[in-house]
């Protein structure tokens, strides 16, 4: 390849990059115009987290999981508990529309840390704390480093124990290399996810269907934009370093804890991470249902049911 046909391919290469790049960022300026703000900013342990406090009565924290945001409750489950109790819904550091500093760790405990804040900030009053997929796995981190500020664990297809293989869902944000996966994330997450969206929904739902309305309703345009993939890329690859110490820990768990899971699930084995979770927790339930990896989406009623029951189990062990 001679010096002149070298330099038009690399000029053609950077210039895509750099349309990429424009496309990228226009698409998350219209999705976040698009889908704002739903609830108040509280600012905690350094990060500014974006909440929805809603109803009155015995306080109920929900947790979210990878990738995903405070909308993904959105389904009915807080509508039908903020009847009787009080609902907080958070979006997670770096996802939906809270932030995440430059420097932050993505790790567990850093979360539960900045979650625990919350907790006070709020006058939550130990609450019952929610926690589906990846939010299952902060939640159980929250009840072993922040006791005082958790009731009880109401776990909706949890991560409880370190992943041996990534689903495919989720291989995209397994870059290893710092620089590669912030070019990667400014200039290919977008339209490569807009392309890939049908089928990467299809296993995170699956056997489950889909919603018509989840890309608003549901929150998931807001996935699609750069700081969110690289939100959840960090999450993901801070996994393998902090949750074997979680798992040690499982036997020192002391509050109220069950586990609710879809038989079918595609993404997290309810077996890896919902029996062997309770067989390690003095006195842990797990309920199974037909279904996959998206209950409060899929079946909200039927998750609202479950939290219920663990309130109204961690009320009657304070009586």
């Amino acid at each position: 390849m001679n010096l002149h046909l070298l330099l038009f391919v690399l000029g053609g290469l950077a210039l895509l990059l750099l349309l990429l790049a424009v496309f990228s960022r226009r698409t998350a300026r219209r999705i976040e115009a698009f889908l704002p703000p739903a609830g108040s900013f509280v600012e905690t342990e350094g990060v500014r987290l974006h909440v929805r406090d809603e109803g009155h009565g015995p306080a109920i924290l929900m947790i979210h999981g990878l990738g995903g945001q405070m909308a993904h409750f959105n389904y009915g489950a807080v509508r039908e508990l903020s009847k009787r109790y009080r609902v907080v819904t958070l979006d997670r550091p770096g996802s939906g529309h809270s932030t995440r500093p430059d420097g932050m760790p993505a790790d567990l405990a850093t979360q539960a840390r900045a979650i625990a804040a919350l907790v006070e900030r709020l006058g939550l009053e130990r609450p019952t704390v929610v926690g589906h997929s990846l939010g299952g796995a902060i939640a159980l981190t929250l009840a072993l480093e922040h006791p005082q500020q958790v009731g009880a664990l109401a776990l909706v297809a949890p991560l409880s124990h370190t992943p041996q293989t990534v689903p495919p869902a989720f291989r995209g944000m397994t870059i290893e290399s710092g620089w590669l996966r912030r070019l990667f994330a400014a200039t290919l997450a977008v339209p490569l996810g807009i392309i890939g969206s049908k089928g990467i929904l299809r296993q995170v739902f699956g056997p489950e269907t889909v919603p018509d309305d989840f890309a608003t309703r549901g929150g998931g345009l807001l996935g699609l934009r750069p700081g969110a993939f690289l939100a959840a890329s960090a999450d993901l690859q801070a996994l393998p370093g902090h949750m074997p110490q979680v798992e040690a820990r499982y036997g020192e768990l002391r509050v109220p804890v069950r586990v609710l899971f879809g038989r079918e699930d595609r993404l997290l084995d309810w077996r890896a991470n919902g029996q062997a979770l309770v067989d390690k927790v003095p006195g842990a339930q797990l309920e199974l249902v037909d279904g996959g990896h998206m209950l409060p989406v899929t079946q909200p009623e039927r998750t609202a049911r479950f939290i219920e029951s663990v309130v109204a189990a961690r009320l009657a062990l304070a009586s």
